[in-house]
Order: structure tokens, then C-alpha cells, then sequence
């Protein structure tokens, strides 16, 4: 059956249903989102009069989810109007609508009778052969199906979504012996491609694979946390970013998540778990179980592991919980010798082993943590999957992990991580000691093809990871030697047929000289003897911007001559990457700011990210886009004229864009605001991005792609414009919206977009005004109050307001 979702309803509209319904949402997909009607009036209807069978009372339920999910922060919606896709009802009025859906998705309370009792419902309107879902994490899917016919049988499953649902990768697929294949490989296909997640498809065991172990995890720290006397903190600091978790580390995810929610799932587990040779990690410890009396369940109620609390003066300061005394003190900074011998190692998998080798109470803590987890994930096979990948990949999509089990332990070493075990006295499952003794050393390898493989137990062999074949892993390219040209800051790859990749890997991909250098090597050697470059990475981030402390360097000496040459050098490979005989296509995703933004502004195409936050944030650091930037907004909002709306009124709207600094929530949103333009495209599957923008540059060669010519068309309006910008900038001034320094980087900005103070509109090239930001690029660098604001970010990573 060829199969297409047009319209999904999502049946229940709380924190899960309702940011469900605004992802499908956010792919296009018309969203019938029905809730309970309430069985009694609010106060403030009562007062307006209104009755139990008032359209707006029937729907008050699901009208405030939904509100309550579209103002939440961060944004479950790509675009805000995107929640006019989302058409609201209940379930005693709404629930026929159904029959016009192609998919239904129940995340109901999680109850067994109420979600039958739905269901029966549900199968008296639901049109044959449409998906039928549930997006429970803790009650057998076969369970639901129970009574059900055939036809609903076989097209129902589990579909397991991670809240928030926008922004966690994992979709966990749950079939029960009666679902259809065939619905299975559609969905984990439509997950991937459509939804944007990494897609895994799990067995119907209790909490499936990635709470399954997630949990477990987070237990057996809590356990390890008393046995070595640790406190909050320190668990925190050695559980974050260090091993490639969340900043927020063990207890601080723990209060945005909720303490209710760990100790449902855990005692679910130590009650469902009868045969697990780990249940005792999921009985509560007693700190845990009075937090839960008390309602400390975290942000939510207020407090949890840490609470936010008014100091001396007013002044908001953090305290964390004493586990010992259940009172709260003063969070206090925490330092193991340990970790700092890690600190000059910026790649993860090297700081394994220093880390299992740390002398100090960190060292312990980390043998102890690798011993318990990595044995109980040996264990998990095959009861929770068939597949060692499938766990690494659940941890890594649902839970943010940088690495997952079995990728850490490689990175350990397989043979070391045996003898962590046997310290420990944990016991591994015995197809370890197998697959070493048949000469495997490693969970994973990479082919000589560059395709990742992982140890499969059934086969006793290698076998290549599936839907892999559609990824561009650049750490595979590496590890097979595509990598053809590298220096400090970038690379170039040969991404395979005909196409090259630059790769930045500066600290957090910001542009430096050498950034630049292979941006310019990128192209050269592409034009002599490829057909397109893609320019992009696997990082968390494809630029945070130009390199700050080098620019604060050359400033606060005054060497202006240096700080010219580098922006004329950043212009020039601008130019060059634009006028080439290639066609250039990027790849943005996550921080795309600044010198990251007019990489992309200068691209033949531009394959974004659907979490790209992208913009012109110079303005923040006190000096104007000069890398191309602000000529690049100008010319863009010049080719518009000829649309009919008022010449000024889109001037004016690509500079408050750029001198408020404004940065996209979405890729979405960046079409919006100009920065991504038609033509352009995004992929909500980030793990797709390379690939496909491999594809779109081959697309372009294989038109026939021929250099563009260099602008010398481009209207400026001069002193007309001019004036309505200053007019408007002092009127900022006056109502003490902005400071004199604003005032100053906004009259730059706007003599540059407004091509100086000519007399008339007139027609300039691109050089004319890349030549007008540079100038006032190196004007504004000279300034105090710059280097103020340059001084504070390096150090603070917040501006001044000067």
C-alpha cells in the first residue's frame, strides 16, 4: 500500500499530546487534536453565564493545552503560525473526525482501562487500514490491542516519542506479534525521513531500550553516589559534558524532567523486572523516596536536587540539597584532579581512559559507573533487541548522550572494560567473552568503504548498520583516509562522486585563518577537478562566528592593519566561494551565526537544518556584519523592489533584522527573516544533512551550472533612506531604548544599506559596498566601548549593554 499522512489525530492534549500535534504540525500535516469535555464550570465561565454545552466550555481542556504548549519556551513549533494546522475538539463531539485521518495516536493518562475504553471508541469511527498508535512508556503495547480486531491489530503499534518531542531525536517502534511488517517499516521509515528521529525499534519489554537502561543508569549513580559519599554537585560535575552528557547532568535534568517522573518509571521497573539481574538498582533510596513525600519533585514544584533561592541583597543565588541532612546549602564549585587532566583533550572517546584511570574519588566514581552499565547493557541483549546499535542509539537520541554504551566502551577498550567488571565484581553476558575470543575486538568497525558496522550476535560477524547507507558520517571519511587536504581548523573530503566537503573543527567551528584558508582550498581544488563542494560538518554547531579573541588581540593592540586584512581575506573568500565555476551548497545546523551566516548567505544553495539558529548577531559585539553581510541582506532586499511593496518598508525590515540581531528559532523562521531564500531547503532529519546536501550540489552540476556574474546593479537609496534611519535610530535614543554606542553601530549600518549619503537612489556593485562595511567594520573595532563588549562576551558570553 502506498501510504501517505495528510492528517493525524493526536488523542489527548497534554504535555506529550499537545507537542506531538505541534511537530506533525511543524512538517505540514493537518493535526486533529481532541481532549475530555470538562465535567464543571470554572468560576470565570459561571460568571459569563455559560453552560456545560457552550462550544468554548466543551473545548476549554484542549484550547489551554494547546495555548499553554504554543507560549511554552523553548517552542514546540518551528513557526508560530504553524499552530493554525491544529484543529481542536473533543472526544465526545470530535471523536467521529477521526475518519478522516491517516493516522490516530492515543497519549492518553497512562491507564489500561482508559485507554481501552478509548480505544473501543476509537475502532467504532477509525477508517480501515490507518495507523492506529500509542504513545505509552510504561504499559505493555499488547496489552492495549487486547479485544481489538484484526484490522486494528494489525495496523497498531507503539510510537514512543521523548518530550520535548520537537527536540529529543528518539522514536521508539513497538509492534506486538500481531502488527503488520509491513506498518513497521512504514513508520520507522516516516520517522526518519519526515519526523526527523532516529528511529528505533524496540522489543515490548518494560520502559522499551532507552529508559529501559536510561534509568538504570541514573539509579546505579545514586547507588555509587552514597557508596563514595559524593554530593549533588559533584555527581553533576562528573556526570555532564565531560562524558558527552547534557550540561544538566544527572540531578539537574532530573528537576526539569521531574522527580515523579524517575520514581514512576524506576518502581515500574523494579516491580516489572522480576528476573533482572540488576532490579535491586531501581529500588528508591531513602532520599529519593522522602523528596517524593515531600513534593520535591524540582522545577515544577520548586525545588529537587537544587533550589533557586533570594541571597544577600536580593540577589537570586543556587542551592543544592544535602543528601545527608535533606537541607539545602549553598551550591559550592567543585574540582577533582581527575578531570582536570582532562581538560586539554577535546575529543570524547580520549578522555575515557583517563577517566577510568583517575586516582582520586573521580576515578573511582567512573570504574564503578562503566562496570555496572556496560555489563547490564550486555545483559539487555537480546531481551530488550536483537542489536548492541539500537541501545547506543536510544541513549543517544533519547537521552543526549554524545556516545552511547557500547561506543564508550570501545573508546575504553573492550578488554579493559572486562577487567573494570571483574574489579567490580559485575558480571558481563558470555557473548563478550565470545566474540573476543573469535578474534573481535571491538563493538564497532568501519569498512574500507567508510560504512560503519557493528558486532551482530545472531551471525557472530560484522554487519553493516541499517539506513546508515543514506548518512555521510565525515568521522567514517576520516577513519578510511577521504580526508585529502587538512590544516588546524578545516578539512577537505572527498565526499564520493565528484563531490568534495569542507569540514571546520575549530573550537565551536568559529573563523579563523585557517577556517578561511580551507574554505578558499575547498574551492580551488574542487574547481580543479571535481564538479561541486559542500560546505559543512557533524559538530554540535556549524559556526558560532569569526574568532573573537583573536579580533579582541589584534584591536586592543591596534593593529588595524591586521584587522583589515582579515576581514578583506574573510570578503574575498565570500567572493570566491559565490563567483566560483562550482556550484557551493551548505549545511547549517544548530548555531549558524554570524561569519556562519554569511557562509551561507554566499552559497549557491543552502541545505538547512530544521534546528538551525541562524543570524547577524554582530551587533551584539558592537560592530556590523563585514563579511559580506550586510551587502549580501542589502542586495537580497534590492532584488524584492520589483514585488510591489514599498522600496523603504523592506529596507527597513532587513535592518531592524540585523541591527537587533535577530536569530532564527528554526530554519523555518530563517526564511522568514532572509536569511534562507526560495530555492533553498531544509531536512528535519540532521543526520541527512550532508547526504542531501551532496545530492542538491550534484542536482546543480548535472543542470548544467554555470559562474554567476558579480552584481553591479544594486539599488541603494542614499540620503533618502539615510535620513528615515537616523530619525528613527535617535528616536531609539530618546526613549532610551538603545545607548550612544547602538546609535553609532546603527548609523553604520545604516549608511552601508543606504550605499552613503548620495544624493539619489543610484545603482552600486558588491564591491562598492563590501568596500563601505569594511571601513566601517575597522571604525568600530577602534572604539572603547567595542573591546567593552568584545571583553565581556570572551568572558562572560554575554554583551554589555554600553
Amino acid at each position: 500500500m502506498n501510504r501517505t499522512i495528510k492528517k493525524v489525530a493526536v488523542l489527548g492534549s497534554g504535555v506529550m499530546g499537545s507537542r506531538i500535534a505541534c511537530h506533525f504540525a511543524n512538517i505540514g500535516a493537518q493535526v486533529l487534536l481532541l481532549d475530555i469535555v470538562p465535567r464543571e464550570l470554572t468560576p470565570e465561565e459561571q460568571a459569563k453565564g455559560l453552560t456545560l454545552e457552550n462550544p468554548a466550555v466543551r473545548n476549554r481542556i484542549v484550547n489551554a493545552s494547546l495555548q499553554a504548549a504554543v507560549a511554552s519556551n523553548p517552542s514546540p513549533l518551528y513557526r508560530k503560525q504553524d499552530a493554525s494546522r491544529i484543529k481542536t475538539g473533543n472526544f465526545d463531539d470530535n471523536l467521529k473526525d477521526i475518519a478522516t485521518c491517516d493516522w490516530t495516536i492515543e497519549v492518553v493518562v497512562e491507564r489500561l482501562d482508559i485507554k481501552q475504553s478509548l480505544y473501543e471508541k476509537v475502532e467504532k469511527v477509525r477508517k480501515p487500514g490507518t495507523l492506529i498508535t500509542s504513545n505509552t512508556s510504561g504499559i505493555p503495547i499488547h496489552l492495549l490491542a487486547e479485544g481489538r480486531s484484526d484490522d486494528f491489530q494489525k495496523h497498531f503499534c507503539g510510537t514512543h516519542f521523548f518530550n520535548p518531542p520537537r527536540y529529543l531525536k528518539l522514536l521508539e517502534i513497538i509492534p506486538t506479534s500481531a502488527t503488520d511488517p509491513a506498518v513497521v517499516d512504514f513508520l520507522v521509515h516516516y520517522g526518519d525521513l519526515y519526523l526527523g528521529k532516529t528511529t528505533v525499534l524496540a522489543k515490548d519489554t518494560p520502559a522499551f531500550i532507552a529508559n529501559r537502561v536510561g534509568v538504570f543508569a541514573i539509579m546505579d549513580v545514586l547507588q555509587i553516589m552514597q557508596q563514595l559519599g559524593l554530593t549533588v554537585e559533584e555527581v553533576d560535575k562528573l556526570t555532564g559534558p565531560v562524558i558527552g552528557h547534557a550540561k544538566s547532568a544527572t540531578f539537574r535534568t532530573s528537576d526539569v524532567v521531574g522527580l515523579d517522573t524517575l520514581i514512576n518509571v524506576a518502581n515500574g521497573l523494579a516491580q516489572g523486572l522480576p528476573n533482572d539481574e540488576a532490579k535491586a538498582v531501581f529500588e528508591l533510596p531513602d532520599f529519593l523516596k522522602q523528596m517524593g513525600e515531600k513534593k520535591w519533585l524540582g522545577d515544577k514544584t520548586g525545588q529537587g536536587f537544587y533550589k533557586k533561592v533570594k541571597g544577600a541583597g536580593g540577589k537570586s543565588e543556587i542551592q543544592a540539597l544535602d543528601l545527608n541532612t535533606m537541607e539545602y546549602q549553598p551550591s559550592q564549585k567543585v574540582k577533582f584532579a581527575t578531570l582536570e587532566l582532562t581538560k586539554t583533550i577535546e575529543q570524547l572517546a580520549p578522555r575515557f581512559k583517563v577517566l577510568a584511570s583517575g586516582k582520586d574519588k573521580a576515578g573511582e566514581f567512573y570504574r564503578k559507573m562503566f562496570a555496572g552499565l556496560f555489563a547490564y547493557v550486555t545483559n539487555r541483549i537480546p531481551e530488550i533487541t536483537d542489536s548492541l546499535y539500537k541501545i547506543d542509539d536510544a541513549l543517544r537520541a533519547g537521552f543526549g548522550w554524545d556516545m552511547g554504551p557500547f561506543e564508550t566502551w570501545d573508546a575504553l577498550g573492550v578488554q579493559q572494560g572486562l577487567e573494570l567488571m571483574q574489579a567490580e565484581s559485575k558480571q558481563p553476558a558470555a557473548w563478550v567473552q565470545e566474540m573476543l575470543a573469535a578474534g573481535h575486538t571491538s563493538f564497532y568497525k568501519v569498512s574500507e568503504a567508510g560504512a560503519k558496522q557493528y558486532y551482530d550476535l545472531e551471525s557472530k560477524s560484522y554487519q553493516p548498520i541499517p539506513g546508515v547507507e543514506n548518512f555521510i558520517i565525515l568521522d567514517n571519511l576520516r577513519a578510511t583516509g577521504k580526508v585529502l587536504w587538512k590544516n588546524a581548523g578545516a578539512s577537505v573530503h572527498d565526499l564520493g562522486d565528484g563531490v568534495l566537503g569542507v569540514e571546520f573543527h575549530s573550537k565551536m567551528n568559529t573563523l579563523g585563518s585557517d577556517v578561511i584558508q580551507g574554505l578558499m582550498k575547498g574551492v580551488d581544488m574542487a574547481e580543479a577537478g571535481y564538479r561541486a563542494l559542500v560546505v559543512g560538518n557533524d559538530a554540535p554547531n556549524f559556526s558560532a562566528g569569526a574568532n573573537l579573541a583573536l579580533l579582541y588581540m589584534y584591536a586592543i593592540e591596534q593593529e588595524f592593519d591586521e584587522v583589515n586584512l582579515m576581514i578583506k581575506q574573510f570578503q574575498n573568500a565570500m567572493m570566491r566561494m559565490r563567483y566560483s565555476s562550482i556550484p557551493v551548497v551548505t549545511a547549517p545546523h544548530g548555531l549558524s551565526l554570524g561569519g556562519g551566516c554569511e557562509i551561507c548567505l554566499h552559497a549557491d544553495k543552502v541545505v538547512a537544518s530544521a534546528e538551525t539558529y541562524m543570524g547577524l548577531v554582530e551587533f551584539g559585539v558592537g560592530v556590523i556584519p563585514a563579511g559580506g553581510g550586510t551587502k549580501e541582506m542589502t542586495l537580497r532586499t534590492a532584488a524584492k523592489y520589483e514585488e510591489g511593496e514599498p522600496e523603504f518598508n523592506l529596507l527597513r525590515n532587513t535592518f531592524v533584522t540585523v541591527s537587533t540581531a535577530k536569530v532564527s528559532t528554526s530554519a523555518a523562521e530563517a526564511f522568514d527573516l532572509g536569511f534562507l531564500r526560495r530555492g533553498d531547503e531544509i531536512v528535519v532529519n540532521s543526520q541527512r544533512l550532508i547526504a542531501q546536501a551532496k545530492a542538491e550540489a550534484l542536482d546543480l552540476a548535472d543542470a548544467g551550472y554555470t559562474m554567476p556574474v558579480q552584481k553591479t546593479n544594486i539599488k541603494v537609496h542614499g540620503k533618502g533612506a539615510l535620513g528615515m534611519f537616523m530619525s528613527g535610530v535617535y528616536a531609539m535614543k530618546e526613549g532610551n531604548y538603545i545607548s550612544e554606542h547602538d546609535v553609532k553601530i546603527a548609523n553604520k549600518l545604516a549608511y552601508i544599506m543606504c550605499g552613503g549619503d548620495l544624493s539619489q537612489p543610484t545603482e552600486v556593485s558588491e564591491q562598492y559596498l563590501l568596500d563601505l562595511e569594511r571601513e566601517a567594520f575597522l571604525s568600530l573595532t577602534g572604539e572603547r566601548k567595542t573591546l567593552e563588549r568584545i571583553q565581556s562576551i570572551l568572558t562572560t558570553g554575554k554583551p554589555l549593554r554600553n
